[in-house]
């Protein structure tokens, strides 16, 4: 099934969680994603609030840096909060951004390393296996938890480069790809994915969710200049393999290496395939584009008022089901 959710954005305040994500719920949303980005609020809190304050709604974590903590403890804390609310948790993992990780003394010698080890460990001991392993990153030994849920969540990862992308397939049950997520990115990014899940004990099934900027507006032009500052504000911290898969992606490149102004000189064209914005119809066509291109659910960020902005996403997600 095509899902669409809303993602809430570090950048707000606790204290508005409960309101927002209870009105995700109510207006029919499928997921609401929350982030732990340094040095905002934590993920594993902020999920257990999010789930609390709602019934139905499932709720993303996306992601947990790996290498901030012991994949045990990691564990025993997303068993809690699936235990309390059975299949509605789907549990991120990434690298963490280098230089937060180096920040706080946690970047890995072997960040990919880290990532497998961490994904294979979170996922077994919350089926219920007893779990040793002696790896460049994780070590437990006979580790076992006491409680591990009935139902048990998905574990993503959220990651970006061809060969990250390759160990999410071997070892995560679906990928998050972070915005901007273009079709040709999710194609792009599904063929690496393919790779990792042909190696021999890669979990059966894998989902793609794609992270976009959103802007609904019934003028195009304001919908796509209120988005424009976050497009333009991704690219500047940009890593590449999200853009190389686009038709201009040269030209991009290109201005992103001369350090252009962004802001003024991103053609309007660009913008739109950066973001879901647009009037209802478009930002409907958008996101029926990313799930014909392979993602199972599309997270649409808000800019601009987000109570406005849920209530937007709620009727793209409507017009857009089949």
């Amino acid at each position: 099934m095509n899902r669409v959710g809303v993602m809430i954005p570090c950048r707000l305040p606790p204290a508005r969680l409960v309101g927002l994500v209870r009105q995700a719920e109510e207006a029919g949303l499928d997921e609401v994603w929350v982030v732990e980005d340094c040095f905002y609020t934590g993920g594993v809190a902020t999920a257990a609030t999010a789930l609390a304050a709602t019934e139905r709604i499932t709720i993303g974590i996306g992601v947990l840096p790996t290498v901030a903590r012991n994949p045990a403890i990691a564990a025993m804390e997303l068993a809690t909060l699936a235990g309390l609310h059975p299949g509605r948790l789907i549990a991120g993992f990434g690298h963490g951004v280098p230089s937060w990780m180096r920040q706080i003394g946690a970047y890995p010698p072997s960040p990919l390393a880290a990532l497998r080890e961490t994904l294979t460990t979170v996922r077994g001991l919350l089926a219920g296996e007893r779990v040793s392993v002696q790896g460049k990153h994780v070590q437990l030994d006979d580790v076992r938890l006491e409680f591990p849920p009935e139902v048990v969540p998905p574990v993503y990862s959220g990651v970006r480069g061809p060969r990250s992308l390759a160990v999410s397939g071997a070892a995560a049950d679906g990928t998050i790809l972070a915005e901007p997520s273009s079709p040709e990115y999710v194609r792009a990014a599904l063929a690496s994915i393919t790779e990792g899940a042909a190696e021999p004990g890669a979990p059966e099934r894998h989902s793609i969710v794609a992270y976009n900027w959103f802007s609904l507006d019934d003028d195009p032009a304001r919908a796509r200049e209120r988005v424009r500052p976050w497009v333009v504000g991704c690219l500047r911290e940009s890593t590449a393999p999200h853009i190389r898969p686009l038709p201009f992606a040269g030209d991009l490149l290109s201005l992103i290496e001369q350090k252009a102004d962004l802001a003024a000189e991103l053609p309007p064209e660009w913008v739109d395939r950066l973001s879901i914005s647009g009037d209802r119809t478009r930002c409907v066509e958008q996101v029926r584009s990313l799930h014909g291109a392979g993602a199972d659910s599309v997270v649409l960020i808000p800019v601009g008022k987000e109570e406005q902005a849920i209530a937007d996403a709620a009727a793209v997600a409507a017009a857009a089901r089949p």
